[in-house]
């Protein structure tokens, strides 16, 4: 086992990996008392090494742990990528490419909706992991052998994993269903944080125009305080306690402290100043530029074509090998049950062909749904047929 504690030493192992196809990555990191992830290690692996590296030691610079994850000649492998790349975008602006998430392409290969690296490493290794360190506090020092061989472990065998899947997507064509699936992890606007939109976490308790303004202007106010001060929203505000705000709209301090959930005495702290001029914001805003947040209701109709839809889907998913959400939401389906034209991923690229014409066959009566020996099949409807059913 080897511990990096040394830009020097960092920089070589970088250097040496720099010169291998690819190289497997994780982190260990914590965000429990936090707004931004605090890394605490990050591992890395080649097919001749693994390493972990002390984020937290004196002196370390990971300019050269970035270099490595812009080299565009090494592919960089991850799995269940988003929270490691979110570090990696906080601290460096970057985003890794070119980029392979395991998770992604055990979704795309069959393996079900977010399979965990465990359960991969048990089928594709034949290793059960030892998770005896999965919670343990990555930022005290010295770290214990057995917490740095569980870290290394994270990256030695996601090699052998990598190789597994590559080779199925390419005997099976789908390296471009891949491609399609990596665009939002590698697209930087996914890991931005941006407080005007964190009001969009409460879209559904949104019942009226100053509910929406409400939301707007409080969360937005939460989400820029968390993020200056580095600490968790919940320390900020509790989700109940901003809701009940939001919904009630208290206008002065007495109204705010009589709120229910409204920890006593803070009305009349900076806090309750600043919720205070959020509330007078929201109440000035004009309804009319307001975004439309309202998704039309489907009917008695549409509810019965989404549920066939949703038997078609699953028969399609089990069918193809391929996670059934990766295909298409309930969101998409009910779109797609309200138009033929609905901007949705299932009726583009691969999900097209896969299912969503097939989906539209569905709708219009052109196709039919049936069983066969205790599995759902589908069946193509002959223009004659109908004729004769008339």
């Amino acid at each position: 086992m080897t511990m990096i504690t040394t830009t020097q030493d960092l920089a070589a192992v970088c250097d040496r990996l720099a010169g291998h196809a690819f190289v497997t990555v994780d982190t260990e990191f914590l965000r429990e008392t936090t707004f931004w992830p605090k890394v605490c290690v990050i591992q890395l692996a080649s097919d001749a090494e693994a390493v972990a590296v002390d984020t937290l030691a004196e002196g370390l610079d990971l300019a050269p742990f970035f270099a490595l994850m812009a080299n565009r000649n090494v592919v960089k492998v991850f799995h269940a990528a988003r929270q490691d790349l979110e570090i990696i975008w906080n601290l460096a602006k970057i985003i890794p490419a070119p980029l392979f998430d395991t998770q992604v392409a055990a979704s795309v290969c069959g393996f079900g909706e977010q399979v965990s690296y465990g359960e991969l490493a048990q089928t594709i290794c034949h290793v059960s992991l030892d998770k005896s360190s999965r919670f343990t506090d990555w930022s005290r020092r010295p770290l214990s052998e057995a917490q740095i061989s569980y870290a290394i472990k994270d990256v030695t065998h996601l090699r052998d994993i990598y190789v597994a899947l590559l080779g199925q997507l390419q005997k099976t064509g789908r390296m471009g269903w891949l491609v399609d699936e990596m665009r939002t992890l590698t697209s930087p606007a996914t890991y931005e944080q941006h407080p005007e939109k964190a009001w969009e976490r409460f879209r559904n308790r949104i019942r009226r125009p100053r509910d929406l303004a409400m939301f707007m202007e409080l969360a937005a106010w939460r989400e820029s305080e968390a993020q200056s001060r580095d600490v968790p929203r919940s320390r900020i505000l509790k989700d109940d306690i901003l809701v009940e705000i939001a919904l009630a709209a208290p206008q002065t301090e007495e109204a705010l402290g009589a709120l229910r959930a409204f920890p006593r005495g803070m009305e009349r702290s900076k806090t309750g100043t600043d919720i205070l001029e959020a509330i007078h914001r929201a109440l000035a805003i004009d309804p009319k530029s307001l975004p439309k947040i309202e998704r039309e209701r489907r009917n008695n109709a549409t509810g019965a074509t989404v549920e066939l839809l949703k038997v078609l889907l699953r028969q399609v998913a089990d069918k193809h090998g391929v996670a059934a959400k990766m295909i298409a939401t309930t969101d998409d389906l009910e779109d797609i049950a309200q138009s033929d034209d609905a901007d949705v991923p299932a009726l583009k690229g691969w999900r097209r062909e896969l299912f969503g014409q097939a989906a539209l066959e569905l709708k219009h009566g052109r196709l039919a749904l049936t069983v066969e020996r205790g599995k759902v099949v589908t069946l193509q409807w002959q223009e004659h047929q109908g004729e004769d059913a008339a």
